[in-house]
């Protein structure tokens, strides 16, 4: 399509937007700040849409989703970057990253975000009431994709999925209409949207519960890379034993300004020094000499435990000692990939009744390296986590097969033409 074509249909698109109501930024082929707003996290992502629409509100949303209709192009979704990894070319890029509006209610122990808003803000807001949201491992994160998703952070061992804490969603469904998903409310659409990402409508508006944790110990400690099959032996028996208020992680990398590898182990407990300090005595003796980081008790807000990029992603059943024996062998390889392996279980694997299809609860530990793996390197049960996920095709494999049944069921009530497509699609 040439850009002469382009040009033209974005501007069509643009008339079809202003008569339907849209009041926010629209940006078109050719223009400076066009290059700069159809930019997504993403590097392999180069999406050429008609049109970058920034919507204020929910009727631009409600906007967008009727032109696209009437024009019969592709809507994809972007609220801060991280979740749009499928191009948008010759439709609409629909942005909500102004849409940032945060509320708090202590009382309540309930926050309601906007679609743009990141997690930063939410710690924040929550912090002056020794309130804390189910946040993951870095502030820039947006709160809508993560929680769709399910979201893992390091508070999911003691308080479940952020998934699980959603208690309402606005959403904005494919034929324009605007409606409230609770467990009252269009339950069946409310079940799907927790784990189920943004397949059947976009959420403008989330209410979901905080927690009163105010501080933490945690930090991430460094030791010798020569005792990495020990120390992850040990934590395989060791993590059988300690409460839920304690989410840990060990990874296989370098320590941070230096070429220096070394195994890492990342460590966030809900409790007190003390408490934390003896919890951790059976691991830390075997793991030898520190030689860098420490654990300090701070705010949850300003807990930075970050993450590594899910390259290769599986879930474990059990951390057996062929899969300890293969991944410390990757040290051999020249590229020294990062690998972490994370602690699960807790409450993320005993949820509430009526929980969304958040998958693989059941899981012990998971798999992460930042490269993919020659096939057949490890045991592979082919299991993915939407928020981790990099192929969008794979994105049937986050959920148990009865979770997938229904969630094709809801995607036929809401969605049956499966206008919205430009995700980890479900198809109806």
């Amino acid at each position: 399509m040439s850009t002469q074509v382009v040009m033209a249909a974005g501007r069509d698109l643009v008339a079809g937007l202003l008569g339907a109501g849209f009041n926010g930024e629209v940006w078109l082929p050719g223009e400076a700040e066009y290059d700069v707003q159809r930019r997504a996290i993403v590097p392999s992502v180069d999406s050429r849409p008609a049109v970058v629409a920034e919507a204020f509100s929910r009727s631009d949303v409600q906007a967008v989703v009727h032109t696209a209709r009437e024009y019969g192009v592709p809507v994809a979704v972007q609220a801060t970057g991280h979740g749009t990894r499928l191009s948008a070319d010759g439709g609409i890029l629909l942005k909500t990253t102004q849409m940032t509006a945060v509320f708090v209610d202590p009382e309540r122990r309930i926050a309601k975000v906007a679609p743009g808003a990141r997690w930063g803000a939410v710690l924040d807001a929550a912090r002056q009431f020794g309130l804390a949201p189910l946040s993951g491992s870095s502030r820039d994160v947006g709160v809508t994709g993560y929680t769709l998703g399910g979201g893992v952070g390091w508070l999911a061992r003691k308080y479940g999925f952020a998934a699980d804490s959603v208690i309402r969603a606005e959403v904005v469904t494919a034929d324009g209409r605007v409606v409230t998903a609770t467990a009252e409310q269009h339950p069946d659409l409310f079940w799907a949207i927790r784990g189920g990402t943004g397949n059947f409508g976009i959420v403008t508006s989330l209410e979901f519960r905080l927690y009163p944790v105010r501080q933490v110990h945690a930090g991430i400690v460094y030791y010798g890379i020569d005792r990495a099959a020990e120390i992850l032996r040990r934590y395989r028996d060791w993590t059988a034993t300690i409460p839920n208020e304690l989410s840990t992680a060990v990874v296989l990398t370098r320590i941070p300004g230096t070429e220096q590898r070394a195994v890492a182990i990342k460590v966030l407990y809900a409790g007190t020094s003390e408490l934390a300090e003896h919890l951790l005595k059976p691991l830390f003796e075997v793991a030898g000499s520190r030689l860098a980081g420490e654990l300090t008790t701070i705010e949850y807000a300003d807990a930075a435990m970050g993450g590594t990029p899910a390259r290769h992603l599986d879930f474990l059943d059990e951390l057996t000692d062929e899969v300890i024996d293969i991944v410390t062998s990757l040290e051999n390889d020249a590229e020294e990939p990062t690998v972490e392996l994370r602690h699960w279980s807790g409450a993320m694997a005993h949820p509430g009744a009526g929980a969304g299809p958040v998958g693989h609860r059941q899981a012990q530990f998971s798999l992460i390296i930042d490269r993919e793996l020659p096939v057949g390197l490890l045991p592979d049960a082919g299991r993915t986590f939407v928020n981790f996920l990099g192929d969008h095709g794979r994105a049937e494999t986050s959920y148990s097969p009865a979770d997938l049944d229904r969630l094709r069921a809801v995607k036929r009530a809401y969605d049956p033409a499966n206008f919205f497509h430009l995700n980890a699609n479900i198809k109806p």
